[in-house]
């Protein structure tokens, strides 16, 4: 590697990209154009100005660029938020890939394309790109919404698809056929190391932080959250899947961590470096020579990509029973491809089937589509409000009671659902765990075996396999425990019926660790291997133990929330500890504790305040609460439940979110005929109507500065902060 090559173009790309995105920011366009105009500045392709010496450099920078946005994303996407809108991603994600495979072999044979290559073009057209549209809400403030969320949601289902799209594609495109058990086999492994990664750092990596939380500064929590997502993406990449994937599994196990927060706000600064890295480097792929020789299809497919997205994205949505507004928010939010579509156009490049033609297209078709996205996320709002006023007004009553069923059926649900659900993600993961323990006993025990004690190795391969198979053999049978507010007697069949179906599980783990060790010998196997399930199952140590690991498990899945609300967190008697955030609405903002009566209200004592890097023990009375402050509270359940909505009340979402840069001084002359005459700047109410703040007053000359007993007379010059627009109806 060309060390002085690599250096000097990772400073010729970062100039260039500072250069033109102040010039983005002065002229109010979105930075990710910027980064995208400077990549073409800096490329080859762009004549008047020095390129970069290897492009082979960038795209080692934007690697690392596309593993940290993702890594990022996780921080934000805790597997229990994932989960929580599992269902309306996955039908979403499945409604855009299929109509957008749909609508790409279409006008793949209008652009008079084989079968194969139409394929592979539905393929490239039905993947919006994840890093372009992270950067795109954090650029418009737009994270927190909840369109955004489910957004991002939909985009991580759809990642996981196009693991599985790029197997079913190379089946296809060497055997001319759909091989099924290579598909069942990827999907299989997909789900299998998921939840193996899952299960493992979650029930390892809280615990792992809260052991050494005492030497966790800035630096060290940069260096530990850094090295577990380059280290996770590596694997990830040994299993055979992605960087990215790999990075993102980090990130959403390290989300239900306490430590969140801070991992986020330590990594914000690489994520930034990489990532401006990562989209200067899709405009270093503008090829003008390209647009003009393929103006044509590069138009139509960007049209079909803009479009295809809009409406299968706003069907999905409203087909999973999501909002109105939501819907066409998320549709305009998801027009574009990014680098799932390169990467199923270099599959289609190596298998040899894919058309020349087709890769500098698509990649024309990313580059305009990146550059559109910001705008159409801005026009979801007018286009929401279009639809809305010509909508028929019983398809709109349609609509909204759809969505009203849809959260009443997901907030009450059936007694036999919620038993069902619980016992279904038991039974999966304890599966998962099986199933690790029969691969690596076959893969490494039985031969380490074979070397070890010869003729015996058989014999204690199978006792060994079993006595670790033996916990999560008994866990998998044990009943679940009874549910609050639900009745054992309507869930009594749905009970029975599960427990038989994971007994059967269980001994069909059993009989295959037999067959694959004695085969001959499998039948007595079996008979021996039920009575020992039998004698364990009735153990009440083991079934002890196996609760314990379980609710050490769900314990750190939920840390945030339990440290939220100090449920498992005991100091003395019924008394617990918790930890809450101050809201931008909370009433007690800005006031001292001695005036905020939280004690008299609720009666919690505060006994901590971390404000940033600064903790505060036992603050006095004096102290002051302010918006990001995490207070340490102790109290009852109860008691500190009544504090929680007053005390993280947040402001509310606007669709028009204000910037400093909107805020002006400006000034008014009082004429006698003004409704402000004999009034103080306290009786006009003008910070409540007019979201406006006098400043000062200038009387004859005089300059007064403002204050609450001051009355205005005609002829004042009033000095006001504000918007523009508000003090004009002033005036």
């Amino acid at each position: 590697m060309n060390v002085e090559g690599l250096i000097s173009d990772l400073a010729f790309i970062l100039l260039m990209g500072a250069v033109v995105t102040v010039l983005f920011k002065w002229i109010k366009q979105p930075v990710v154009l910027g980064y995208i105009v400077a990549g073409f500045l800096a490329s080859p392709h762009f004549e008047y100005l020095p390129s970069v010496t290897s492009e082979e450099n960038i795209d080692f920078w934007a690697q690392i660029g596309i593993v940290v946005l993702l890594f990022s994303l996780g921080l934000e996407f805790s597997f229990r938020k994932l989960l929580n809108s599992g269902g309306s991603a996955v039908v979403t994600a499945l409604i855009i890939v299929v109509g957008m495979m749909c609508a790409g072999f279409a006008v793949g044979h209008l652009l008079h394309y084989n079968s194969i290559n139409c394929l592979f073009l539905g393929g490239m057209l039905s993947m919006s790109s994840t890093t372009i549209i992270i950067k795109a809400f954090t650029d418009m403030g737009l994270r927190q919404k909840k369109f955004a969320s489910m957004v991002l949601a939909v985009l991580i289902v759809e990642d996981l698809f196009a693991v599985l799209m790029m197997v079913l594609l190379s089946s296809i495109a060497i055997n001319k056929s759909v091989e099924g058990s290579e598909l069942v086999y990827s999907v299989g492994k997909l789900v299998f190391f998921l939840i193996i990664w899952i299960l493992v750092g979650v029930y390892v990596l809280p615990s792992l932080l809260g052991r050494i939380r005492n030497y966790l500064n800035n630096e060290t929590l940069l260096i530990v959250s850094m090295g577990l997502c380059l280290g996770m993406a590596v694997f990830s990449v040994y299993c055979g899947f992605s960087l990215a994937l790999g990075a993102f599994v980090m990130g959403s196990v390290l989300a239900g961590t306490s430590y969140a927060e801070r991992i986020e706000h330590v990594v914000t600064p690489v994520k930034d470096l990489f990532g401006a890295v990562f989209f200067i480097s899709v405009g270093m792929m503008v090829q003008p020579a390209i647009l003009a020789t393929y103006w044509m299809p590069v138009i139509l497919l960007s049209m079909v990509v803009i479009s295809g997205m809009i409406i299968f994205g706003t069907t999905g949505m409203l087909v999973t029973g999501q909002s109105l507004r939501v819907a066409i928010q998320s549709g305009f939010s998801l027009t574009q491809i990014g680098e799932f579509a390169f990467i199923i156009a270099t599959l289609g490049m190596s298998l040899g089937v894919l058309d020349s033609t087709i890769y500098p297209i698509v990649v024309a078709v990313s580059v305009i589509t990146t550059f559109t996205t910001p705008y159409f996320i801005k026009l979801s709002q007018p286009a929401y409000d279009y639809v809305e006023r010509h909508l028929p007004r019983r398809l709109n009553f349609l609509i909204n009671r759809y969505q009203q069923e849809a959260d009443r059926s997901e907030a009450e649900g059936r007694p036999w659902g919620k038993i069902l659900k619980r016992y279904v993600w038991r039974t999966v993961l304890y599966s998962i765990v099986l199933i690790a323990i029969h691969l690596l006993s076959m893969q490494y025990l039985m031969p380490y075996l074979s070397e070890l004690v010869g003729a015996w190795s058989k014999f204690v391969g199978v006792a060994v396999t079993l006595l670790v198979m033996a916990p999560f053999l008994i866990a998998l049978m044990i009943p679940i425990s009874h549910m609050p507010g639900i009745p054992d007697t309507s869930t009594r069949i749905p009970r029975l019926v599960m427990m038989i179906f994971r007994f059967l599980i269980a001994l069909f783990f059993v009989v295959r660790t037999f067959i694959d060790i004695y085969s001959t010998r499998a039948g007595l196997g079996v008979v021996i291997s039920v009575a020992v399930l039998l004698g364990l199952y009735f153990s009440r140590r083991i079934r002890t133990s196996m609760s314990r690991i379980e609710s050490k498990f769900l314990d750190n899945l939920n840390e945030r929330e339990l440290r939220r609300s100090g449920k498992k967190n005991t100091v003395v008697h019924d008394l617990h500890q918790a930890y809450v955030q101050v809201g931008t609405a909370s009433p007690f903002v800005g006031e001292r504790l001695m005036d905020s009566n939280l004690r008299h209200k609720y009666g919690v004592n505060v006994v901590g305040i971390q404000r940033g890097n600064i903790y505060i023990p036992i603050p006095n009375g004096r102290t002051r609460l302010y918006p990001g402050d995490t207070i340490s509270v102790i109290g009852t359940d109860d008691q500190i439940e009544s504090l929680l909505p007053d005390i993280e009340a947040m402001l509310p979402e606007t669709d028009s979110p204000i910037a400093p840069s909107q805020i002006k001084l400006t000034s008014i002359l009082l004429t006698p005929e003004s409704p402000l005459i004999s009034k103080t700047p306290q009786s006009t109410s003008l910070r409540d109507t007019y979201n406006a703040l006098v400043v000062a007053v200038d009387r004859g000359g005089e300059h007064i500065d403002s204050r609450p007993d001051l009355v205005f007379e005609p002829g004042d010059i009033v000095w006001m902060v504000g918007r523009p627009s508000e003090l004009n109806k002033l005036k």
